[in-house]
């Protein structure tokens, strides 16, 4: 059926209205396209020195020297099974505002999800953070960890430790 304005004649491309289904479908495709950021960008992390298949490799990804190093910003896991023959984990952080960041990198051994430390508080698990940074006495600064995501994306290597 048709809702043409003269239903006695058959409807024409030319003479057809939209039917309310697909006003509600391009509505609704609108909602969705609204909430995906306007410029997103993926950040490919490969973490090198994976030198066993138990447990996961956690990346975390800050963005601001106020939340670096302990509030994640953004997070992923993957099994350290899946690493390569050279002991590599390939993770992705998908759909990110273009701007500077900082990533940290463990290697959790035991997959109770936490890095775990010592009783001096010095990490017993493999870690490391962008740029290959260190810091003397703790985790480096977000400046020397962080990096710029530009809007085709970027790729970077860690090595934990």
């Amino acid at each position: 059926m048709s809702l043409s304005s003269t239903p006695s004649t058959p409807s024409t491309p030319s003479t057809r209205r939209p039917t309310l289904a697909a006003c509600l479908f391009l509505a609704t495709c609108a909602g969705w396209l609204s909430v995906v950021p306007a410029q997103a960008a993926d950040l490919t992390v490969v973490v090198s020195n994976i030198t066993s298949n138990a447990g996961n490799v956690m990346v975390g990804l800050f963005d601001s020297a106020a939340a670096f190093p302990k509030t994640v910003t953004q997070g992923v896991l993957a099994a350290a099974a899946g690493r390569d023959a050279t002991g590599r984990v390939t993770l992705v952080l998908r759909d990110l505002t273009p701007g500077t960041y900082a990533v940290s990198a463990y290697h959790d051994l035991n997959g109770n999800g936490q890095l775990d430390s010592n009783l001096m508080g010095l990490p017993t698990e493999p870690y490391g953070f962008s740029n290959n940074a260190r810091g003397s006495f703790g985790p480096p600064s977000f400046q020397a960890a962080s990096v710029a995501l530009p809007t085709q994306g970027l790729a970077i290597e860690l090595k934990v430790q």
